[in-house]
């Protein structure tokens, strides 16, 4: 149930749009993605091997070679401009000219699939649920809150990881009892 969670958000979720000024210069290096007001390193982009950064060049400069209006397709193992497809680990620097990039991004990560596995051994299925929704809400109510309180933007990350921790604590001393209050099973 938590691994289709994962997929399905990463679906529904998993890119991340971001707008840059007219003609502005984006620089991939060997390491990281630099744009005019931060530097991305790929570790944070890539969790996946079909995780892809995708944009339109307006102008697209390798060190031998010069594109024009071309669409680009970046992953861990393929760099796509155009109709021509290079090794990333051969190409040791680019710049691009772009209005716009796409860039993938994570709804879960598989920790948290693993640790709700970890928890549903030692609590059952009946635990995991509950955890699964409670966690869920803690989540939600923190983050909308930190959203109104302008500490958080609604895009930012959040480790879901404690919220899973707190709402197996509640289960444990106590959850159970909760659900047959609430719900009268």
């Amino acid at each position: 149930m938590i691994l289709a969670i994962l997929h399905f958000g990463k679906l529904v979720f998993g890119r991340e749009r971001i707008r840059l000024p007219p003609d502005t210069k984006v620089v991939f290096t060997e390491t990281a993605l630099v744009l005019p007001n931060r530097v991305i390193p790929y570790e944070e982009v890539f969790y996946r091997s079909t995780d892809t950064i995708v944009l339109h060049a307006r102008r697209a400069e390798l060190i031998d070679r010069c594109y024009w209006d071309v669409d680009i397709r970046l992953n861990p193992t393929v760099l796509q401009i155009g109709t021509e497809q290079l090794n990333p680990e051969e190409v040791s620097h680019m710049e691009v000219v772009a209005n716009e990039l796409v860039l993938p991004r994570e709804a879960m990560g598989f920790g948290d699939v693993k640790f709700m596995a970890a928890i549903g051994s030692f609590i059952g299925w009946h635990g995991v649920a509950f955890v699964l929704m409670f966690s869920s809400l803690i989540g939600a109510a923190l983050g909308v809150g930190l959203v109104a309180a302008g500490k958080r933007a609604w895009s930012s990350r959040m480790p879901y990881g404690p919220f899973i921790a707190m709402a197996t604590a509640v289960w444990i001393f106590g959850g159970r009892d909760w659900l047959h209050m609430i719900f009268g099973l």
